[in-house]
């Protein structure tokens, strides 16, 4: 708690920011107030906080059969999986793989200009952060 009054009250005294940087970072490192260790609470705006343990799904039948996860409310169970003839044919023809590169694509299609622009700024921003002043 004491360590709390000195960040804030560092604040208040116009310290640089390194003193405040120092300070909280010596906190969390030692898994005080800040950190969060196992089972650690977290007070925030909303007072205290649990970690809470998500349960894994184990068994084979029921990852084969159900997407898991997909129930997001307390009650309910999770969506089953239908046969491939109940789902739309674009949905098999998406690119799972790696994206597509530049000289693969067609210069008419909008997802060209797409690339071009952003491998031009990715560019300009390496050879701005090359400069020295």
């Amino acid at each position: 708690m004491n360590v709390l009054r000195y960040v804030v009250g560092s604040v208040r005294s116009l310290h640089t920011t390194r003193s405040v940087y120092a300070a909280v970072k010596k906190t969390s490192a030692a898994g005080g107030v800040l950190g969060l260790g196992k089972g650690k609470k977290k007070v925030g705006k909303l007072g205290t906080v649990e970690k809470s343990v998500l349960p894994v799904e184990s068994d084979p039948e029921r990852l084969v059969s159900h997407v898991c996860g997909s129930n997001i409310y307390i009650q309910g169970e999770d969506v089953k999986i239908g046969p491939d003839s109940e789902y739309p044919d674009w949905l098999w023809k998406l690119n799972t793989g790696r994206p597509k590169q530049l000289h693969e694509l067609d210069p008419d299609t909008k997802e060209y200009w797409i690339k071009v622009r952003t491998a031009g700024m990715r560019r300009n921003n390496r050879l701005k952060s090359l400069r020295k002043f």
